[in-house]
């Protein structure tokens, strides 16, 4: 139960302290310290990762979503393509999908055709890769749960007869 509950706390908020943890989570702090070193060692923890909403800073940024068509390889499955692709700097996240395409592959750039021609250059040329069918982010709302955006809201004083 314990290790269940640490990785929802941490997933919303990798910063929170040692002695908070174990406060909330109603253990020692060393036992928290034990149970991160085996959630990283077991490869369960991956990583801890800061979310920021660009769209706030000056610095531009151009997200895209590849949909990508594959030829699975016998034995191998996917696996061997979309390792090769996870392999590039550009790429931040890819994903075995259902539906018309076999892969979504994330990936930044730092103009629109910066990421068209990574998805010409390196992406469709790969051997096995069909198609690609390219989506640009316009707008990020949520992104790991965290609501990026703030709702409208009228500051106005409201005045009646």
């Amino acid at each position: 139960m314990m290790r269940e509950e640490l990785l929802r706390i941490i997933e919303k908020n990798s910063r929170m302290n040692l002695k908070e943890l174990a406060v909330i989570l109603g253990v020692e702090e060393i036992d928290v310290v034990n149970e991160l070193a085996a959630l990283e060692n077991e490869g369960i923890i991956c990583g801890y990762h800061t979310m920021i909403n660009w769209e706030m800073t000056s610095i531009e940024k151009v997200n895209a979503l590849i949909e990508v068509r594959i030829t699975p390889q016998r034995g191998q499955g996917f696996d061997n393509i979309a390792e090769r692709i996870y392999k590039y700097s550009e790429v931040h996240s890819v994903y075995l999908i259902s539906g018309g395409y076999d892969l979504l592959v994330s990936l930044e750039g730092k103009t629109l055709k910066q990421v068209s021609n990574f998805v010409s250059d390196k992406l469709s040329t790969l051997d096995g890769v069909l198609s690609t069918a390219t989506h640009f982010v316009l707008k990020k709302y949520k992104e790991h749960g965290t609501i990026l955006t703030k709702k409208y809201e009228d500051e106005r004083e409201l005045i009646t007869p």
